[in-house]
C-alpha cells in the first residue's frame, strides 16, 4: 500500500511534482520532484522536514525544492535547491555541503568499445596505479607552497592548464570556465590550506570514482552529436570534489554562521541551517572561501583528467591523436552561485544553492559553451558503480521552474553503516565482475558502503526529470571498469 502522503503533508500537483504547503512559519511552499514510488520511499527519512525548514529562511524565492534523488543531509536535504534574493536573502553553508563543488567531468575518446573489450582489466589497473585515491591520498605533484595554493584557489582549472595539464579548450567546456569569480584566499583558514597542500590530483574516497564507460544508448541524436557522443564510444567519467580543503571551509564557516545568525536575528528552525545575509561581511567571506574551494575542485578534476589520459596512453601504447581524448563538460554539484534569473516576469539576482543538484541551463544562455548553446547545457548524472550514468540536457523549462537545476545522481537509500551490514559476507567486487564490471578499490569497506543496493535506481530518478521536461535524456553510459578510493 502506498504511504499515506497526507501525514507527510504532500499533495500531488502534476505527474512528477508534489507540494508541501506553506505552514507554520514557512515563507514559501516546498516543491518535490518524484514519482509515486520515490515519494513513498521518503517516509521516515526526515528529508521532507528539511525541505520545510529551508522554506523558513529569509529572502527565499518561489519555493524550497527537492530533486528526486533527495535524501537526508546536513541542514538542507541532499538533492535540495533553494534560491535567495541577493539583496535581502541569506547564504548557508548547509545549503552547499561539506564537499564543496563535488562534481562530475565527462571525457570522450575516439576509441570504440571493440578496441578495448579485451583490455579493460589492464586499463583499470593502470588507472588505479596512476590516479591517487583513498582517504588522505596525496597528489601526483609535490606538496604545494602557500603561494601556489593561493593561485589554485583563484585560478581553478586554469592553474592546472597553465602547468601543462590540459588545454585552454578544457576551460571553455567547464562550468564557469573552471574558476568561480570572487575567490578570496584570505577567507580560507590555515587549517584548510594545510589540508589542501598535497591533494590536488586525488580522487578521494566514498562515492567518488573514476569510471571507464561506453555509450550504450543514444536518446537524442542531435544533442549527442553536438556533445560529440556516439553509440559504442569509450568515455571516462570523473566524480570527485575539493577534498579536505573544501571540508574544512564548510566546517569553519558553520561556526561563523551560527554566530552571525544570532547577531542578525535570524530565527532558525534547525541550527544546521546557520546562515548570514548574502550581502553581509560574513556572507561575503563565506562566498569568497567557498569559491576558493570550488576552484580547488575544478583544478583537482582537471589534474585527474590529465593523469587518466597518461594512464590510457601508457596501457594502450597509442598516440594522443589515436586516443582522441577531449572534455565533453564538467559540472558542479554542491555550490552556491550568484545568478540572474527571471521570476514572475522580472529579472532577479539570486544566490542559488544547489546541494546534491546540478545546473541545467537551457539553450541560449550565455553561460553555456558556444558549441552547445543550441542544444542546451550538458547535464551529467552519475549512477552508482554497478549501474549506468546519464548525459542529459538543460532546458528553458528548467530555467522557468527550478532556477536551471536538476538532480545530481541516484541518491542514497541506505546509510553507509546499513550498507556495510547488508554487504557482510559478500564479495561486492565479484558480484560486479559477474556483471562484466572490473572494479579496483583501496579497500573492501568502500565497496560495501557504495554497493549498488545503497542507492535509488538512477534510471527512475533520471526518468522523473526527463518526464518533467527539466533535463531530457541524451545518452546512457554503461560502466566497464571503476576505480574507487
Amino acid at each position: 500500500m502506498a504511504t499515506d502522503r497526507t501525514t507527510q503533508g504532500l499533495h500531488r500537483t502534476g505527474p512528477y511534482t508534489w507540494e508541501l504547503p506553506a505552514t507554520a512559519g514557512m515563507r514559501v511552499p516546498g516543491l518535490v520532484y518524484g514519482d509515486a514510488a520515490l515519494i513513498d520511499a521518503l517516509a521516515g527519512d526526515g528529508s521532507l522536514e528539511q525541505v520545510r525548514n529551508v522554506a523558513h529562511l529569509p529572502g527565499i524565492l518561489c519555493c524550497s525544492m527537492a530533486m528526486p534523488d533527495i535524501h537526508f543531509g546536513y541542514g538542507f536535504p541532499i538533492g535540495g535547491v533553494a534560491a535567495f534574493d541577493a539583496a535581502d536573502g541569506v547564504v548557508s553553508p548547509g545549503g552547499v555541503g561539506y564537499d564543496i563543488n563535488c562534481g562530475v567531468r565527462l571525457v570522450a575518446t575516439d576509441l570504440d568499445v571493440s578496441d578495448i573489450e579485451d583490455k579493460v582489466k589492464p586499463l583499470v589497473d593502470q588507472l588505479f596505479r596512476d590516479v591517487p585515491s583513498g582517504v588522505g591520498s596525496s597528489g601526483a605533484i609535490s606538496k604545494l607552497s602557500r603561494q601556489e595554493i593561493e593561485r589554485v584557489l583563484i585560478e581553478g582549472a586554469g592553474w592546472a592548464v597553465k602547468k601543462g595539464f590540459g588545454s585552454r579548450g578544457d576551460l571553455d567546456r567547464t562550468e564557469d570556465g573552471g574558476a568561480l569569480p570572487g575567490a578570496d584566499p584570505g577567507a580560507v583558514s590555515e587549517r584548510a590550506y594545510a589540508r589542501g597542500q598535497d591533494q590536488v590530483g586525488t580522487l578521494g574516497s566514498g562515492n567518488h570514482f573514476l569510471e571507464l564507460q561506453v555509450v550504450d544508448e543514444v536518446y537524442d541524436r542531435e544533442a549527442a552529436a553536438a556533445y560529440g557522443l556516439r553509440q559504442g564510444q569509450v568515455t571516462i567519467m570523473i566524480h570527485c570534489g575539493s577534498r579536505g580543503l573544501g571540508y574544512q571551509v564548510c566546517d569553519d564557516y558553520l561556526l561563523t554562521m551560527a554566530d552571525a545568525a544570532r547577531r542578525y536575528g535570524i530565527a532558525l528552525p534547525d541550527r544546521q541551517l546557520a546562515c548570514a545575509p548574502v550581502d553581509s561581511p560574513e556572507g561575503r567571506r563565506y562566498l569568497g572561501a567557498m569559491a576558493c574551494a570550488a576552484n580547488y575542485a575544478w583544478a583537482n578534476r582537471q589534474m585527474i583528467m590529465h593523469l587518466a589520459e597518461e594512464a590510457l596512453l601508457h596501457a594502450l601504447r597509442i598516440s594522443p591523436k589515436d586516443l582522441g581524448m577531449r572534455l565533453v563538460y564538467d559540472v558542479a554539484h554542491n555550490i552556491a552561485k550568484l545568478e540572474t534569473h527571471v521570476l514572475d516576469g522580472r529579472e532577479v539576482q539570486a544566490c542559488v544553492h544547489r546541494k546534491g543538484a546540478t545546473r541545467a541551463f537551457g539553450p541560449g544562455r550565455p553561460e553555456v559553451p558556444a558549441d552547445y548553446r543550441d542544444a542546451g547545457q550538458p547535464v551529467l548524472i552519475p549512477g552508482d558503480m554497478g549501474t549506468a550514468s546519464f548525459v542529459c540536457k538543460g532546458t528553458q523549462e528548467a530555467l522557468d521552474r527550478t532556477f536551471g537545476s536538476t538532480c545530481h545522481g541516484a541518491g542514497r537509500v541506505l546509510s553507509r553503516s546499513a550498507a556495510l551490514k547488508r554487504a557482510k559476507g559478500r564479495s561486492i567486487s565479484r558480484e560486479l565482475a559477474d556483471q562484466g564490471i572490473v572494479v579496483r578499490s583501496q579497500g573492501q569497506k568502500t565497496l560495501g558502503e557504495e554497493m549498488p543496493e545503497a542507492y535509488k535506481d538512477v534510471r527512475q530518478v533520471v526518468g522523473v526529470m526527463d518526464g518533467a521536461g527539466i533535463s531530457p535524456k541524451v545518452a546512457r553510459l554503461r560502466p566497464l571498469g571503476v576505480v574507487k578510493g
